[in-house]
């Protein structure tokens, strides 16, 4: 019998700043207001995004200040560094294994520029082996965590018996921006928070769960729905496209599509773990799944929380779902820039 990947643990992390929505729409206001004219009717979203709360390396009046890239830059290296620490220790942890067992490293991360990467710098605070292997990889966006999780199974499954660690680690509020007075970027400020989650796979008997298949699909033509651009300021978001009903029309039969190439329908899923990117898209998803309205309930309570963290955010759900008792087969999927779908399906661990 030829091994599979298992996920053996997962864990996250958030920074240390809570940033209520009442908050942050407040700054908005001091930011934005008179200064924009559409602001009052943009600024609704900060109560219809379904968030109480977010998570930031810094404090809210940080953000206030006038920023450019060498502000934003130290907090990204300074903030991603210790949620790394903190979200890998505690997916170690989970394994009982310690960071000099690491045989790979995964590192999910384009919220920030770090060069050397995430994982070199806190190679010594972790414990890290000297031939230990470094994959960073960038612009993932949204889809980082589930593309991720497939690069490091698929690494796990190259070499049964092996310790792979996997990290995604994103900083999102640091695209906060007062000098870019549109849509996108107030919008931005309604739904970013940062956080980490990190798991550990292996091929070997044992585990959570086993990681079944994995596949995605890259719309043609759809650059401009989600990214960044660079500005002198720092990172600019692009939502150029309203991505719910892009969703709803779009993501079923890209899913299904996936699944068939190991011979597997939609209606083989028992729960679909789904990045949470905003309240109207989890909705979107239910529709386009035909799924029951409210039962991506793991992915609201998750953004409600959190906020959208961009890669680590489908773990968050992921997490809570096996918490809660991980069903036969879970789906974990999420969106982005590309604009692309990816997908990771799981079985339960006999």
């Amino acid at each position: 019998m030829s091994l599979s990947a298992k996920l053996v643990s997962l864990a996250t992390a958030v920074p240390p700043y809570v940033l209520s929505q009442s908050d942050v729409a407040a700054a908005a206001n001091r930011g934005f207001g008179g200064r924009y004219d559409d602001f009052e009717r943009i600024a609704r979203v900060f109560k219809t995004s379904g968030i109480r709360q977010r998570h930031a390396v810094q404090s809210i009046d940080w953000y206030l200040a006038p920023l450019g890239w060498p502000e934003r830059t130290s907090a990204y290296l300074e903030g991603a560094c210790q949620l790394f620490v903190d979200a890998a220790n505690n997916a170690l942890d989970a394994a009982e294994l310690e960071a000099a067992e690491v045989d790979t490293i995964v590192t999910i991360s384009s919220t920030g520029v770090a060069t050397p990467s995430l994982e070199a710098r806190v190679a010594g605070r972790m414990g890290f082996r000297a031939d230990v292997e470094r994959v960073p990889v960038f612009g993932l966006g949204c889809a980082g965590g589930v593309s991720g999780f497939s690069i490091a199974s698929r690494l796990a499954l190259s070499r049964p018996g092996s310790i792979v660690l996997l990290v995604a680690v994103e900083v999102c509020t640091l695209a906060f921006r007062l000098d870019e007075l549109t849509k996108a970027n107030i919008v931005a400020k309604a739904l970013f928070g940062d956080g980490a989650a990190a798991c550990v796979l292996r091929a070997y008997d044992g585990g959570i769960a086993t990681v079944e298949m994995s596949g995605q699909h890259t719309w043609p033509d759809t650059l401009d729905i989600m990214g960044w651009k660079i500005d002198p300021q720092g990172f600019g978001v692009i939502f150029d496209q309203a991505i719910p009903p892009f969703a709803q029309r779009h993501i079923a039969p890209a899913i299904a599509g996936i699944l068939a190439r190991t011979g597997l329908v939609l209606e083989d899923v028992d729960r679909f773990a789904c990045h949470p990117g905003g309240s109207k898209v989890i909705a979107a998803l239910e529709l386009a799944l035909s799924l029951e309205q409210g039962s991506l309930d793991h992915e609201r309570a998750v953004l409600a929380n959190y906020g959208n963290m961009s890669a680590p955010t489908a773990l968050f759900v992921l997490e809570r779902i096996i918490q809660a008792g991980l069903p036969s087969r879970t789906l974990l999927t999420a969106m982005g820039p590309g604009f692309t779908a990816s997908c990771v399906s799981l079985a339960r661990a006999a």
